[in-house]
């Protein structure tokens, strides 16, 4: 503030001085120059009123004016505010426009893994209970209107029974049509509707709660294990792992890499499996090409022979006939005859990169453990920031690693295979049946018939994989549906192997209820049910309920519980809870293909891989690698497919030598060059763009219509939730919620 002088020429300042330095409207700071003069301490009764009129005038009038500037800066700082909300909103109802003008929905996704039949069969039932809701909506409006207005505690049955009386014997007694037919709506709803919505509510709701106390039970299992430190322990072996005199314990071990079309990322799950600190004579890696792109088959190729030439006992194989997805590339791999001189087998995944001491860590838990059939580790995501929907999956994951996994591993010795970044004993496996295509969850189906043979698990909590999250709604979509349409295809025709089976009568029923009926079936169901379904019918029947702390705080509990592994996530908390409800739509639809045996649920689509995995470790790995390993640091080049291609391990030789050199230009070099840049311009036109998806937008006008129906009965809780959880359901619909395509 500027100084001011008095009659007799002496500088004093009015308040403290400040500079304000102001960047833009959104950034601006206050530094105070001088610290505060003696006025700044008076005290605001008795020494203020003691002072002088002229004092008393110049503590108000320095107060005034700095707050004056204070409070216009933060206006200044909400106006700024307001227009980047009004942008960012002008922005998304942009993006909005361009996404419905182009007309993409799921309806036209060719690669779909849903049966075509049923999903529009479920898709009209969505749409019946959204026209219903709206036809109900403007009818429950008209009577809101013409004094029909009552809530469920002060419904008055004895007051319409009798109207109805009087109706039937003097039809003049009513004012209007209008009236009678409302009347008889509440009647038939109080008498039909509401009974059996309300049983159906109350199942529901019991169904909730055993999951949740399930959920609870699980949570406190983490705690107990957190509290008294208890981890599984290698028995001797692993401190013998460092002496490099070859007197530790170093079993020979197979390391299998299944792929399929999956050129983003297929160099750095290579390059990180070849750095693996094991014996190279004790150590022999697979790539699984199951590729029907002859020019991805040959990139993968080409990065197997380059790391062949650095001394990694690495071979290619490649199927002709791609038959039983995973479970039957892995079989085939498992059929050949150097197998049997292998103790263990490890696989991952092609977007997966294990750290170089990975079997370190992981091997010596089988050393003087015969009963250990698996030593599973836990994933980490190096793209988990990346959008939220990358976010949202992240909790999840992080609830069922350090949660789920881990208490089953310790206490039950039993928990489903995920897959990849697992150590095998292949002893094990031949003893289970090695793997089945009768499902595409092969991982779970060897992990079920493992446990019915009495082999048991080990997992690592603190042995970490890295590897990357789907980054588009449409490929979680389509994992979540085979993550979930899986397991009840299993249970179907695994149940009667549990039954017969010689383990305990416990271990039977938490393999039956617990393992499959609760966590797999029961809560799509209910979450589906209870919440998209139920939820909204209750606004239009109100004389059947759901209580208040169904809607609100057992569900905020349950969030609360699932975020706590994540911690940095909670921010995120609310998001998470409405778009847990959101995806119950698609986990319900997978869960009903999978239990009645649909075609979607036999359907394998890869989910897509965006490569950003190998941004920001190849580097580190490359520092952490043994010499011997190296790779010089120039760009790899690429050839030409040879057309030689079996069921063995394939070789590109030409004259019975390596076609390609490492620096040298070959042929054709040009011509493959030219084909992969044609090949991936032809991709960028059909691959990624943003879809509309029509069941969760069907739904999202239902919920928001049940919403406006709550208004009428004053249901805040139940407004509120319905609301949300409506926007949640648009926003998924339109495909705003993961990665976004211009």
């Amino acid at each position: 503030m500027a100084p001011s002088f008095t009659w007799w020429g002496k500088e004093t300042h009015r308040g403290t001085p400040v500079v304000v330095k102001m960047e833009n409207p959104n950034n601006w700071s206050m530094v105070e120059l001088e610290g505060p003069s003696e006025d700044d301490f008076l005290l605001p009764n008795d020494d203020v009123s003691s002072m002088s009129p002229y004092k008393r005038e110049k503590v108000r009038n320095k107060n005034a004016k700095q707050l004056t500037w204070v409070l216009l800066l933060k206006a200044h700082k909400a106006a700024g505010c307001l227009t980047s909300i009004a942008s960012a909103l002008f922005s998304l109802a942009s993006v909005v426009r361009r996404r419905v003008a182009a007309g993409r929905t799921d309806s036209t996704d060719n690669s779909s893994t849903e049966n075509p039949a049923v999903k529009n069969r479920f898709y009209t039932c969505i749409k019946i209970f959204l026209w219903l809701s709206v036809i109900l909506l403007g009818f429950e409006i008209a009577a809101y209107f013409k004094g029909w207005y009552f809530s469920t505690s002060d419904l008055q049955l004895q007051y319409l029974y009798s109207l109805d009386f009087h109706t039937f014997a003097n039809p003049l007694a009513v004012q209007n049509v209008f009236d009678w037919f409302y009347s008889k709506w509440v009647l038939i709803r109080v008498e039909y509707l509401a009974p059996p919505l309300q049983f159906l509510a109350n199942g529901c709701i019991v169904l909730f709660l055993i999951q949740s106390v399930d959920r609870l039970i699980l949570c406190l299992g983490c705690f107990w294990v957190k509290m008294k430190k208890i981890k599984p322990i290698a028995k001797q072996g692993a401190m013998d792992l460092e002496s490099g005199d070859g007197s530790g314990y170093y079993p020979m071990v197979l390391v299998q890499i299944p792929m399929c079309n999956e050129k983003e990322v297929y160099q750095q799950s290579i390059g990180a499996v070849c750095c693996l600190e094991w014996p190279k004579s004790r150590l022999l890696i697979q790539v699984l090409d199951d590729s029907d792109d002859p020019i991805t088959q040959t990139l993968i190729n080409e990065e197997v022979r380059k790391w062949q030439k650095e001394g990694a006992n690495i071979i290619y194989r490649h199927r002709v006939i791609r038959e039983g997805y995973k479970a039957g590339n892995l079989k085939s791999a498992m059929n050949c005859s150097y197998v049997k001189d292998y103790e263990f087998v490890t696989i991952f995944d092609a977007d997966f990169q294990p750290m170089p001491d990975f079997l370190k860590r992981t091997v010596p838990y089988f050393k003087d453990n015969e009963d250990i059939g698996l030593v599973q580790a836990r994933w980490s995501f190096v793209n988990k920031d990346e959008n939220l929907l990358t976010r949202l999956q992240h909790i999840n994951l992080a609830f069922h690693f350090e949660v789920e996994q881990q208490v089953n591993g310790i206490f039950l010795n039993f928990f489903g295979f995920n897959g990849t970044a697992g150590v095998w004993r292949i002893k094990a496996l031949e003893e289970s049946g090695g793997w089945l295509e009768r499902t595409t969850v092969e991982d779970m189906d060897i992990a079920v018939r493992a446990h019915l043979h009495g082999w048991k698990f080990i997992f690592l909590n603190d042995v970490e994989c890295q590897c990357e999250l789907p980054e588009s709604y449409e490929a979680y979509r389509k994992q979540q549906h085979r993550w979930h349409s899986g397991p009840m295809q299993l249970f179907r025709v695994c149940l009667p192997a549990i039954i017969k089976s010689k383990i305990s009568i416990w271990k039977k029923g938490n393999l039956i209820f617990l393992f499959f009926l609760l966590r797999k079936l029961v809560l799509p169901f209910y979450s589906f049910t209870l919440f998209c379904i139920i939820l909204p019918m209750t606004m239009f029947i109100p004389e059947a309920t759901l209580p208040s702390w169904v809607v609100s705080y057992v569900p905020a509990t349950m969030s609360f519980l699932n975020i706590l592994p994540a911690p940095k996530s909670f921010p995120f908390i609310v998001p998470y809870l409405l778009f847990e409800n959101t995806m119950s739509v698609t986990k319900f639809n997978a869960m009903v293909s999978g239990l009645f045996q649909l075609g979607s649920a036999y359907e394998w689509v890869v989910t897509k891989k965006s490569g950003r995995s190998s941004e920001g470790d190849l580097a580190s790995l490359a520092e952490e690698k043994p010499k011997h390993q190296r790779v010089a640091s120039e760009e790899w080049t690429a050839t030409k497919k040879s057309g030689r291609s079996s069921e063995g391990d394939l070789t590109l030789l030409v004259d019975g030598k390596p076609k390609h050199q490492r620096g040298v230009s070959v042929p054709d070099l040009e011509e493959l060059r030219e084909e992969i840049k044609e090949k991936e311009k032809k991709a960028s036109r059909k691959k990624k763009h943003n879809r509309i998806y029509t069941k969760e937008l069907a739904l999202a006008f239902l919920l928001l219509t049940a919403s406006l129906r709550s208004l009428l009965s004053a249901q805040g809780i139940h407004f509120y939730f319905l609301l949300f959880q409506g926007i949640s359901f648009l926003l998924v619909g339109l495909d705003l919620i993961g990665e976004q395509v211009d």
